[in-house]
Parts: C-alpha cells; sequence; structure tokens
C-alpha cells in the first residue's frame, strides 16, 4: 500500500482516507506547523511515505519537511505557489486568452493618482483582496473613490510593517448577481463542482462574499459544458495536477476569478462517480514518477 503524505489535519484528510484506503493508498498526517524539527535528526513521523499530496502551505517550514520526506508531490511547491499569486495567475489566463476578471494589480505604496488610475480603469464598484491570502480573507467592496482610498489606507498600513512579505493588491471588477461556482480538474480533466451560496438572510442583510469560509454553502452541481473547458483550460495553462478553478458566471458571462492549488475536497457526492478513482491513479503516477 501507498502512504501520502498529508500536511493538513482539516476535514479534506478525514475525507481522503477511506476512498485512498479502499484503492490502496493510506493517507497520514505530517505535522509541519506548531513543532519543533531538529535539522539533522528527522523525526520518525516523516519517514516510511512514498508521495505527498499538496506541499505545506508554510513554504520555509515546508521545505524542511520536503528534504525530510524525500518524495514527489502530486501538488508541488512550483504550483503551490504559482496559484497564491492571484495576479500572476490571472495574467497567465489572461495571456492565454481566457475570460478573467478585469483586474488591477497594484504595489504599495501607491500615490492617490496611481490608486485613482486603477479605480477608474476598473469602474465602481470595484473588489479589493490581498493578492496572496485564501478563504477571502481581506476582500472589501468599495461603491465609491473615497471608500476605495480608505480601504487603500488601510491596507498601507499593514504594508508598512517591514516583515510583510507582500505588499500587493488586487482592484477587480464587481460581478453583481453572480453565480459562484468551484470546479475541481484532476489531470486536466473536470472532477467535479460545487455552487457557493450564502443563507438567504445573509443576502437579503447585503453580504456578497460566496466564501465556505464565511457561511456560504457549498452545494454539487452539475456544471454546463461550457464552464467545464474553462476549468479545464485554466488547469492546463497553469500544468496544475489538482486544481480547484473559482469561477464567476453572470448571464452570458463565465470568468475566472481564482484558482487553489491547495483545495479543500468535499464530501464524494458533490462530484464525478470517479472522482477518487482518477486521483488515486493521479497519486500512483507520481509517486512512480519519483523525487
Amino acid at each position: 500500500m501507498l502512504r501520502l503524505a498529508v500536511s493538513t489535519a482539516a476535514e479534506t484528510l478525514e475525507r481522503l482516507r477511506e476512498p485512498l484506503a479502499e484503492r490502496g493508498i493510506e493517507a497520514a498526517h505530517v505535522t509541519t506547523e506548531g513543532r519543533a524539527l531538529p535539522l539533522a535528526d528527522p523525526p520518525a513521523d516523516f519517514a516510511g511515505f512514498d508521495v505527498g499530496f499538496v506541499y505545506p502551505t508554510r513554504i520555509l517550514e515546508g521545505a524542511v519537511a520536503d528534504r525530510f520526506l524525500g518524495v514527489p508531490w502530486v501538488n508541488d511547491r512550483d504550483a503551490v505557489l504559482a496559484s497564491r499569486n492571484k495576479a500572476g495567475t490571472l495574467a497567465r489566463l489572461a495571456e492565454a486568452g481566457l475570460p478573467t476578471l478585469e483586474t488591477v494589480l497594484v504595489s504599495s505604496p501607491a500615490d492617490e493618482a496611481t490608486l485613482r488610475e486603477a479605480f477608474e480603469r476598473v469602474g465602481p464598484p470595484v473588489v479589493v483582496k490581498p493578492n496572496s491570502t485564501t478563504r477571502g480573507v481581506g476582500v472589501a467592496r468599495a461603491d465609491d473613490f473615497d471608500s476605495f482610498l480608505g480601504v487603500c489606507d488601510y491596507l498601507d498600513l499593514v504594508h508598512d510593517f517591514r516583515a510583510t512579505a507582500d505588499k500587493s493588491f488586487l482592484v477587480q471588477e464587481y460581478l453583481p448577481d453572480a453565480t459562484d461556482y468551484r470546479a475541481m480538474v484532476i489531470d486536466g480533466a473536470y472532477a467535479g463542482a460545487v455552487e457557493r451560496r450564502l443563507p438567504a438572510d445573509a443576502r437579503e442583510a447585503g453580504r456578497w462574499v460566496h466564501s465556505v469560509h464565511r457561511d456560504a454553502r457549498a452545494e454539487g452541481v452539475e456544471l454546463p459544458a461550457e464552464l467545464r473547458g474553462l476549468a479545464e483550460a485554466t488547469a492546463r495553462t497553469l500544468a496544475i495536477p489538482f486544481l480547484g478553478v473559482d469561477l464567476l458566471a453572470s448571464g452570458d458571462r463565465a470568468v475566472v476569478s481564482e484558482t487553489a492549488a491547495r483545495p479543500t475536497v468535499d464530501e464524494a457526492a458533490k462530484y464525478e462517480p470517479d472522482f477518487y478513482d482518477r486521483l488515486a491513479a493521479l497519486i500512483d503516477a507520481t509517486a512512480a514518477r519519483g523525487p
């Protein structure tokens, strides 16, 4: 039986364990955070693995875990870094001719004239989001230029700390009444999707961020063929084997909003029937490839 190193102990690991075990793969947790790691004496819990799932979230600790494990990753460091850089990802997709949200990357500090140019290019209302966070953290909407400047002021305070590594943020168009999908792609082929919806009372209260970490619900859906194709084209362009692709659809328009190379795995019923067969085959192929 292959042993798969999984660096998260959240829902994804629990959902992976049984279906992968049925296919000859033991998924086990390796802890990379909140511990002390003697560099000259790798801990015993890092031994005996054949393949890794996705590279650890914290890249610096991940480099140590990578050396201790000595395994190939389904999604390696380059894949995780590429997807985490929202601006870089969207630039690559736009260059490939794939539809994306109108987006401007702002590098702090930027003067008021530069900020006004970004705001007017995208057009109000605009969405402001950090370039490299996940789970909907730090996302704000500004309906007018003064509100936009206020959000930018707060970002400047964060970016003023010398230890802040990412000093950039995105200014994106707001797509009203959009349906929010997360499509999963395994080895270049569509593998299922969920629609993320806020509860009715939240929508009535004016909330608009469709994140499962902000009370949205993920419901399995049959994704239209054109959106499946868009998700697959996104994964091929980025060359990431296991990818979550966030899509927004409004009227006759559909765009890629961002991607996740460390996607949460939902309940199997929300994906295609062969989801775990294909995921296991990808893991097997990665292990066979070697480090």
